[in-house]
């Protein structure tokens, strides 16, 4: 009898945002057939694929430092003859500096670009014969999504991503996705309804849809009814979306908040500053004001909505009383939750080249200052459920024994003790203690509770 051939083993690495988690999952999805198998370690990986982010400075050169040590691992698996590890590059740097990559990395074999995934074991094939084509970034999303739709997706949970649109046509000054990811297009509806139907048969209970710019999504009347059309599907019971940009919040989308019982209350809506001047230098197309009137419409539509949101300090040329019109807008909308960010350099963006950089120290301490507000936000907010009772979607074990996690409708993360065999299903739970990133409670006797509306 032949012998069964050992897997081989696929190690992935994700940087940045969560369509990169989604796309990242695709590549396993579409690798498994070969007989790769994820790893958690990529020393001894057949493959080791890094899907990089191109936002910050920072970020790309994390990338370059991991495949110096990457190399070294490929180097000693070479010389003690275990095989030979192919390295890709994946993603948004691979896209925007592929040439660079395989310039200042010589043991990189591949560089994808984020439309290309689909054609992965193809140009492995290529590599492990002869080293052959090694850049493959121009391709078309809608080739990629056919592509990968041969493939079926395995959820690792109660809870899944599933990318509705990709690309951007705002060009903000400090951003590369327009010119990584290219312009905004949406996948077909129907194509979203056969995946997201595939999920649902799988255990799946709650999606969410993924875009750079979600809310433009321009699929057969827009994100609103997209949402509605999922709400339909049975087993599937929640639906979030990210990332919105607030010029794309349809009122159709706005008023579905607070008629659809699946769309969950919480919302990330970037804003980047609360300067109007800044806002302009950064090309977001809209003000202070605009975006604290479009929170107002929206928590008109939904009273219990959470807000998360994006923010950029030390944008070339913010002054002190720039970033003081941040903290007020902050203290007016009252945040969930939220990612800040120190401005730096992409190279290639218009606002690499702009006068009134601003001092690394100074962008240290607004940032502080920034984040202390935040977190007192993120208290209050997560404080305010102690004492509710709030559906959980248990989606995990605990790390304690007889413990398990959920979400709230509101994204936070909830533990408290209950049977495991709760695992997929929606359970009310009452809060008893409240941190900054999570919630403590029990199981509540009583029957389950509505999502609340």
């Amino acid at each position: 009898m032949a012998e069964t051939p050992a897997p081989k083993k696929l190690f992935i690495k994700s940087y940045g945002c969560q369509m990169n988690v989604y796309d990242s999952e695709r590549m396993a999805d579409v690798l498994a057939p070969l007989g790769y198998v994820t790893t958690d370690q990529p020393d001894g990986a057949d493959i080791v694929i890094l899907n990089t982010c191109h936002i910050r400075e920072k970020a790309t050169e994390k990338v370059y430092s991991e495949l110096g040590k990457i190399r070294e691992m490929k180097e000693a698996m070479a010389q003690d003859g275990r095989g030979a590890m192919t390295i890709a590059v994946a993603g948004c740097v691979a896209q925007a500096e592929g040439a660079e990559i395989m310039r200042r990395q010589s043991a990189v074999d591949l560089v994808i670009g984020p439309q290309a995934y689909h054609q992965l074991p193809e140009l492995i094939a290529r590599t492990h014969r002869a080293r052959g084509e090694r850049l493959a970034a121009d391709f078309a999303p809608e080739e990629k999504f056919d592509a990968l739709a041969q493939t079926p997706r395995r959820p690792g949970g109660v809870t899944a991503f599933l990318t509705v649109q990709e690309g951007c046509d705002k060009f903000c000054t400090f951003c590369v996705v327009p010119y990584t990811r290219g312009g905004e297009w949406s996948r077909p509806v129907e194509d979203i309804l056969t995946e997201a139907r595939a999920l649902a048969a799988q255990g799946v209970r709650e999606v969410t849809l993924l875009g750079q710019n979600v809310n433009a999504y321009a699929g057969e009347h827009g994100l609103a009814n997209l949402a509605g059309r999922l709400a339909e599907i049975p087993g599937l019971e929640r639906i979030r979306y990210t990332t919105s940009h607030p010029r794309d919040m349809a009122e159709d989308l706005i008023a579905a908040h607070g008629e659809m019982s699946a769309l969950m209350p919480y919302l990330h809506l970037p804003v980047q500053s609360g300067s109007d001047r800044i806002l302009r230098a950064m090309n977001r197309g809209h003000s202070a004001k605009a975006y604290i009137d479009l929170v107002g419409r929206i928590r008109g539509a939904r009273p219990d909505m959470a807000l998360s949101s994006d923010f950029i300090v030390g944008f070339p040329g913010e002054t002190e009383a720039d970033f003081e019109a941040t903290l007020e807008l902050v203290r007016q909308v009252e945040y969930a939750s939220a990612f800040t960010f120190k401005y730096s350099r992409r190279p290639g963006t218009p606002a690499a080249t702009l006068a009134g950089q601003v001092d690394e120290a100074v962008k240290d301490e607004r940032l502080a200052r920034l984040n202390a507000l935040l977190d007192n936000q993120q208290r209050a907010f997560n404080a305010s459920k102690i004492g509710q009772t709030l559906p959980v979607l248990v989606e995990r074990p605990g790390r304690h024994p007889g413990q398990v996690i959920g979400r709230s409708p509101y994204l936070q993360s909830v533990h408290f003790e209950a049977a495991e065999s709760l695992i997929g299903q929606i359970v009310p739970v009452r809060i008893e203690a409240a941190a900054k990133m999570s919630l403590a409670g029990v199981l509540s006797n009583a029957a389950a509770v509505p999502e609340p509306a």
